[in-house]
């Protein structure tokens, strides 16, 4: 147990998927794991581990922002010898070839932040996710015929709506990243200080060049590719 966690070493798989949203965890774990239990509920945090085709898996909430996905990531790595976290979660775009309701495979994660400089004690700016995972992520995605875009994205520690656009454009360059969200960094620098394998699945929720939008009430129940893509991957492993 740790100052976050409640769960018994044991009723942790050593395979996580970590949406952001704990009513989202609650959600797979209803709708896809047999078996399902809840294993932590400290700070209403929800995660449940269960069977998806008879292979053990965690899905465990990870809350918004770095320090938070830090705080869990650190943990389920350090303390409940987790292997792999696929972090599984919603993002913003404001590259033109985008589309709302894009399925996105995170390359690499890019943050102005310094989390880096506290966790590995340098500054880095730009972290990979694991090649190994996200190969084999790839590669279910094309067994199931389900469309899937591969690059960098960014990490924000401000919500990209709430400012300047014009600055956030500058500062990190409007072609080069396929989507923005808040925890993929973190979770990344947290993988590589243990030598654990991390990637990262986002549904583009919404534009900056489109007035489309997924409605935050639809976003539990609509990321369903995602979601399969997530589960039919770990079975593979």
């Amino acid at each position: 147990m740790t100052p976050h966690i409640e769960s018994k070493k044991d009723q942790i798989a050593p395979i996580v998927l970590m949406p952001g949203d704990p009513l989202r965890a609650r959600y797979i774990a209803e709708k896809y794991l047999k078996d399902a239990k809840l294993v932590n509920q400290v700070r209403n945090m929800l995660a449940y581990t269960g069977y998806y085709k008879n292979k053990k898996v965690t899905v465990f909430a990870s809350g918004m922002g770095i320090p938070s996905m830090g705080i869990y990531a650190y943990e389920l790595f350090n303390f409940y010898d987790v292997k792999k976290i696929i972090r599984i979660g919603s993002c913003g775009t404001f590259n033109k070839n985008i589309k709302v309701g894009d399925l996105l495979l995170a390359t690499s994660a890019r943050s102005i932040s310094s989390y880096d400089d506290l966790m590995l004690e340098h500054n880095i700016n730009e972290k990979t996710s694991s090649k190994e995972l996200n190969n084999l992520i790839i590669k279910t995605a094309s067994d199931l015929n389900i469309p899937l875009k591969e690059g960098k994205i960014i990490t924000s520690d401000v919500f990209d709506h709430y400012v300047d656009f014009n600055n956030f454009l500058t500062l990190h360059g409007e072609d080069n990243y396929l989507g923005t969200e808040m925890e993929a960094f973190g979770l990344f620098i947290v993988a590589s200080k243990f030598n654990r394998q991390a990637s990262c699945l986002l549904t583009v929720v919404d534009s900056h060049n489109s007035d489309d939008i997924i409605d935050p009430k639809d976003r539990e129940k609509s990321l369903d590719d995602m979601i399969i893509l997530a589960l039919e991957s770990i079975i593979k492993d």
